[in-house]
């Protein structure tokens, strides 16, 4: 069986591990790796939910999924990756994704955001352009977070290294994450049947991984494509080929196991320094017929 495959049947098989509520998942006997060292093993996984600023003009429920181990947070401190939904979605809808990421030794923070959300009172999706700011806004809730000694999450992240990730309208959020002057703490982004806002991908560069089904017929390939050639830095366009809008995000769906295996290899490359996963990477995105990678990102 190669790596790809053991990779996705093992974080798979975790999936019935991830929790509805704050409970941990089965209790795991060895330590968590240091921070910055990619795990060599899957964790069991925890969910919680919290929200930033309740009682503000644009209240942001977040939900975070985590590794475990002995039914606490795992040792050690993790990279986080920041996960926005597309239009008329929600971050529990993404779990088939955000749950392996976790499980493969990242925190996952998924905002619902107030007016793109299913639930949202007002839906409006001209609010996209604000989203960028609450995903900023979640980072610096999450480095205070680190230091609140009575938060369970406490010690646990590692806030010198974060990633944004986003599908659809969750995508166009992340790339207008990456505008001039933007925080160093954010390190990498996956932009998932997204494209570009304006302004984005400035200075300082950061890797970008771009993840679309060559078929999408509400986010046209080519826009994907344009905001990959505005990349000023490293970047890689994993084709999903015939795929529309998503559904390869979808646990057994075709193409379902190469978006997991790349973004996973992604993100253990650019938040933990792993250059074994990197040396996967191209191996790991590539099935002939169902995907095809474009890699400029170690040029």
């Amino acid at each position: 069986m190669g790596v790809r495959r053991r990779l996705v049947a093992v974080l798979t098989a975790l999936l019935a591990a991830v929790t509805a509520g704050c409970g941990a998942a089965s209790a795991a006997t060895e330590a968590a790796p240091p921070a910055r060292h990619a795990p060599d093993r899957v964790h069991p996984v925890a969910v919680r939910t919290l929200t930033i600023d309740p009682a503000g003009p644009r209240p942001l429920p977040v939900t975070l999924w985590y590794p475990t181990a002995d039914g606490r947070v795992a040792p050690g401190r993790f990279p986080v990756v920041v996960y926005s939904h597309g239009l008329r979605s929600l971050p529990e809808l993404h779990s088939g994704l955000t749950s392996r990421w976790a499980a493969a030794g990242f925190v996952v923070a998924a905002p619902a955001y107030p007016h793109t959300s299913l639930r949202a009172t007002r839906f409006t999706r001209a609010d996209v352009r604000h989203q960028p700011a609450d995903g900023w806004r979640l980072i610096r809730h999450l480095v205070r977070l680190d230091t609140r000694a009575d938060d369970p999450l406490a010690g646990h992240l590692d806030v010198t290294r974060f990633a944004a990730a986003g599908h659809s309208a969750g995508g166009f959020t992340t790339a207008g994450m990456f505008t001039s002057g933007h925080s160093p703490r954010l390190r990498s982004g996956i932009v998932v049947a997204g494209g570009g806002l304006a302004g984005a991908f400035a200075a300082p560069a950061a890797p970008v991984l771009f993840v679309h089904g060559t078929a999408d017929p509400i986010v046209p390939l080519a826009v994907g494509r344009a905001g990959y050639d505005r990349v000023p830095g490293p970047a890689a366009f994993l084709s999903v080929l015939g795929q529309g809008h998503g559904e390869y995000l979808t646990p057994g769906r075709p193409g379902f196991d190469q978006v997991l295996a790349t973004t996973t290899d992604f993100l253990r490359w650019t938040l933990y320094d792993d250059p074994a996963a990197a040396g996967r990477l191209t191996a790991d995105a590539t099935l002939p017929g169902l995907t095809a990678l474009d890699d400029r990102l170690r040029r």
